[in-house]
């Protein structure tokens, strides 16, 4: 599907979100780059509880260099042995890593057509991934873009069970600073999305 099609097909406000689960993917798949740090610092919110999240985050955003996240992002997520925290859907829903989360994930990913990048060696249950994934599903990255009730299914399966107290752990990381932020857009966001399929027609 051509760009050119998705912006014909996909409402502005869904572009919006996708565009949301895209960026705290990015932030979270790899410590950001000077570039994406000035790019997040010029972003600005509204009045909203997740405007104000964004807020925030821009300004931690402006005091943050590149260096000094990228030492945050690896006691957070690698560490000596294992970070401060492991973000796999299968660690916080099981208590283990490359469980029956991660393979039920892998029966939807194939049958929506998706598949992990050659590049990537991460079990495809982790946070970042799945914010890449529900963007994707929204836009139609993998095909036509899924309505509503598929993307509830998602979100319901493979976010909303955990994502939310992730990122409050994420908030509450003893080594959070600029990640802190991040997650609290994070559980803001999570929150809406939750809320907003709650209240969708099943």
């Amino acid at each position: 599907m051509t760009a050119v099609a998705e912006t014909l097909t996909v409402p502005e406000e869904d572009r919006l979100r996708a565009d949301l689960y895209n960026f705290l993917g990015l932030l979270l798949a790899n410590p950001p780059e000077q570039m994406l740090l000035e790019q997040t610092a010029s972003l600005t919110g509204d009045d909203s509880a997740l405007g104000q999240a964004v807020t925030s985050l821009a300004k931690v955003a402006k005091q943050t260099k590149a260096a000094g996240v990228e030492r945050e992002f690896n006691k957070l997520f690698i560490g000596l042995g294992r970070g401060e925290l492991l973000p796999y859907a299968s660690y916080y829903l099981t208590g283990f890593l490359n469980e029956k989360p991660l393979a039920a994930l892998r029966q939807d990913m194939a049958a929506r057509g998706m598949t992990r990048a050659q590049n990537v060696y991460e079990p495809e249950d982790n946070i970042a991934s799945l914010m890449e994934m529900m963007g994707a599903l929204i836009i139609g990255r993998f095909g036509a873009p899924a309505d509503l009730g598929d993307q509830k299914v998602f979100f319901n399966k493979h976010l909303g069970p955990w994502a939310g107290h992730f990122f409050s752990d994420l908030e509450g990381a003893k080594t959070s600073v600029f990640y802190a932020s991040v997650a609290h857009v994070g559980r803001v966001f999570m929150e809406i999305e939750a809320e907003g399929f709650r209240m969708s027609v099943q």
